[in-house]
Order: C-alpha cells, then sequence, then structure tokens
C-alpha cells in the first residue's frame, strides 16, 4: 500500500503535467488524486500507521488536522483573489498602468521584477503573485509574453519571501519554532536572494527582445464601462493594498492565522463599496459589486490548490516525506548537499511537510539557532520551488489566474529558474561556507 500511494500521486502529478495534451483539466487531476491517496491510506492504515492513531478515527483525525491548515491557506487565497479583482473592476490598476509608459521587454521585466521581489518581501510570495498576475494582463496582450513575464514574476517573489521573515511560508515556520532570528535571516539571505533573481533575469536580458503589445484599447474599455471616477479609482486601490499589506501586521498583532486578517481587509472593502454604489443603477452594481466579483473567482484554482494540498499531506500521513528526508541524510550528509535536494524536491511536493520534517529530524543541539543549516534551508525551500510551475504557492496561484502550462513552463521558465537556484547556494557557499 505505501508503494501503491506514490504510484497515486506520481500518476496524478503526471496527470497535472499533461493537463493539455490530456484534454482533462488540472482540478480534477488534483481532487482524484488526493482523494485517492486519502482512500489508499485509510485502506492500509494498519501497515503504515500502526501506532495508536491506526483506527479509522485516526487517520480522519489526521485529515481533519491537515484539512485546518489546507482550508486556511484556500481562504486566504480566495480573500486575496477576491480583493484583487474589486480593485480591477474599479480599474483601480489603472493609475499604475497609466504611468508604466515603457514597452521594452527586457527593461519592463526587470522594473517589474524587482518590485515583486520587495513586495514580496513584505507581503508573501502568493498574495504578490496574485496582484501582479491582475498587473500583467492590463499591461501586456501576447500570451507567450504575459507568460514569460509571469514566469519571472513567480521567480522573483519566492526570491523575495526567502529573505524575509515573514515572506515565505517556510521561513515563518523556522522563524517561529526558534531556528532562525529575524535580523540575521535577513543578513544571510539577501544576497543570495538577490543572485537568485539577477541571474535569471541577466539570462532574459540576451533572450526576450522586442517590446510588448498593450492590451487593446477595446478590452479596457468594454471593462470600465462604468466610468469609474477617477477617486473611486485610487480610493479603491488604497484600502485593497491596504487590506493587503495589513495581513502581516495583524498577523504579528493578533496572532491569528493571516486567513482572518485577509477577511477582515475584504470585509471592510466590502462595506465601503456597498456604501460606494447604493445609489448607483442596477448594471453598475451589477459590475462593481463584491456579488459579482465573488462570481468571476477562479474557483477551478482554488479546488486544485485543495487537491494537490491533500495529496501532500496524505503522503505525509503515510511516512513518505519523514522517509524521503532520512533517506537524503544517509546518503548525501552534506549539509549542503542535503538542503540542495530539499529545495529541488519542493517543486515537486509541498515544501511546508518537507521543512518539517527536517526540522523534527535535525535537533536544535545538533545545528543550533541562527546556524547556517537553517539558514540555507530557509533559501532552499523558498526558492526551489521556482523550478516548476507547481511547486510553490506563488506558481500554483498564477497557473491558475493566467492559465499557464506546465510543459510550457518547464520548457521556457525552468532553467533560468535553476541559474539562479544554484547562483544563490553558491553565493551562501562563497560568503557564510566557513562560518
Amino acid at each position: 500500500m505505501y508503494m501503491l500511494i506514490a504510484v497515486v500521486f506520481v500518476a496524478g502529478y503526471l496527470a497535472i503535467a499533461l493537463e493539455h495534451p490530456l484534454h482533462i483539466n488540472k482540478a480534477a487531476s488534483a481532487l482524484v488524486t488526493g482523494v485517492l491517496v486519502w482512500v489508499l491510506l485509510m485502506l492500509g492504515r494498519e501497515g503504515l500507521m500502526p501506532d495508536a492513531h491506526a483506527g479509522p478515527e485516526g487517520v480522519v483525525h489526521h485529515l481533519m488536522e491537515h484539512l485546518g491548515d489546507i482550508a486556511g491557506i484556500l481562504f486566504f487565497l480566495m480573500g486575496a483573489m477576491t480583493v484583487v479583482e474589486l480593485i480591477d473592476v474599479h480599474e483601480g490598476f489603472r493609475v499604475i498602468t497609466d504611468r508604466i509608459t515603457g514597452t521594452s521587454k527586457v527593461s519592463l521585466l526587470w522594473m517589474l521584477s524587482i518590485i515583486a521581489f520587495f513586495l514580496s518581501a513584505a507581503l508573501d510570495n502568493m498574495t504578490t503573485a496574485i496582484v501582479m498576475s491582475a498587473l500583467l494582463r492590463k499591461l501586456i496582450r501576447d500570451r507567450n509574453d504575459l507568460w514569460t513575464f509571469a514566469g519571472m514574476v513567480i521567480i522573483a517573489a519566492n526570491a523575495g519571501g526567502a529573505w524575509s521573515p515573514i515572506g515565505d511560508v517556510t521561513t515563518i515556520m523556522l522563524w517561529i519554532g526558534g531556528q532562525v532570528t529575524a535580523a540575521n535571516i535577513v543578513l544571510k539571505l539577501i544576497a543570495p536572494s538577490l543572485v537568485c533573481l539577477l541571474l535569471p533575469l541577466i539570462w532574459f536580458s540576451f533572450t526576450f527582445r522586442g517590446t510588448i503589445q498593450r492590451p487593446e484599447e477595446e478590452v479596457r474599455s468594454r471593462k470600465g464601462r462604468t466610468g469609474v471616477p477617477a477617486g473611486t479609482q485610487r480610493l479603491v486601490l488604497g484600502l485593497g493594498l491596504a487590506a493587503l499589506l495589513g495581513v502581516p501586521v495583524f498577523k504579528t498583532y493578533t496572532h491569528l492565522p493571516p486567513y482572518m486578517g485577509i477577511l477582515l481587509g475584504l470585509g471592510i472593502l466590502w462595506v465601503v463599496t456597498e456604501r460606494l454604489h447604493r445609489h448607483a443603477d442596477d448594471a453598475v452594481q451589477d459590475h462593481l459589486s463584491v456579488n459579482a466579483v465573488l462570481r468571476r473567482i477562479d474557483v477551478p484554482s482554488v479546488l486544485f490548490f485543495l487537491g494537490i494540498l491533500t495529496a501532500v499531506a496524505g503522503l505525509q500521513v503515510a511516512g513518505h516525506l519523514t522517509d524521503m528526508a532520512q533517506v537524503l541524510d544517509r546518503s548525501l550528509g552534506d549539509m549542503y548537499l542535503v538542503n540542495t535536494v530539499i529545495g529541488a524536491l519542493s517543486s515537486v511536493v509541498d515544501n511546508v511537510p518537507l521543512v518539517a520534517a527536517a526540522m523534527g529530524m535535525y535537533p536544535m543541539t545538533q545545528f543550533p539557532v541562527d546556524h547556517p543549516f537553517w539558514e540555507l534551508l530557509a533559501f532552499c525551500a523558498g526558492t526551489g520551488g521556482s523550478l516548476l510551475i507547481i511547486g510553490s504557492a506563488a506558481g500554483v496561484a498564477t497557473m491558475g489566474i493566467l492559465g499557464i502550462d506546465f510543459l510550457w513552463y518547464l520548457k521556457r521558465m525552468a532553467f533560468p529558474a535553476a541559474l539562479g537556484y544554484l547562483g544563490g547556494i553558491l553565493t551562501f557557499w562563497l560568503m557564510w561556507g566557513g562560518h
């Protein structure tokens, strides 16, 4: 049963990767995979879970524990997507896009990637990817160009999240767990993270030429038939960004999960927009209300998240990820090799259980606070997910919003992402390898 679970996961993963040739939506493949993993886990529970929680109730208990974490991610994703879509329908992003007048692909790629890098450190990589995806749709018409920019945003968001204590969920785990301190993680990882961003940018500077095509004015005017006043555009943009940027502050002061913060921001924005349009006619209400926006939220992306995270949770409960970490430790030994492979694996399975397994395997007596092992683990787990589009929350969110093909990303973005990933590890070793 142990091997059968792994086979089902690999088969599901291949179905997701071959979404377009198979003509099967990735959300369907992910949901089937997630449920089958847990069905097999339940059927083989006595061999896989010989401890006290091996009964049916024990398996359900594990499922409900993981479902709580997964639901938090999904509610955050839906809240953030709704806020961004609400800004979009109120033409709030035009306040930004109208000021971006350049059309050179290379200069625009550098500018947007650097913005995503620093924005991710303040927000987190998934929220940054959602915001930047909405912005890119307003700037770029050609699909191949749009996807290339989005791929670079994923790399930039993951690199930016790695050096900030609040930029990536794995860095947050290590910070809260006491393995790293906030000031030290910034000091040690800012340079490797910058290299992780700059090497792919340099690569595209030589391989990505020409000018971008802006979306047709007719498309833009069709979305803005209601003629939203400039003051309303700025107000909704300001409130929306405050809702997104306020989440880390909310989490710090209330100690409540991030999804509570984004739901509070969405609720406030909902109240404000309802009051703004209370005297508007039905056509305006149907276009600009939160009710209308919620109907446009990409539910298949949310269900894809649910399926893939449920499947990975099943692998974790069955012991696959812990066994993988132990095999790595025995066969590789060297902390640089172990972390490099953990980062690469995080592009296939969720980085959270991998980091959790590493935290459980290596006691603080072996690697004390701020040891280079923990810092390199934060970097590799945070940036390794860029190697494949479904290897990070930022990638999955962008894939859903912009419809990026798995195999296209593999052919177009995997090499520059690997350049940045390995360059960042080398930079860390050169700077801190002797400490």
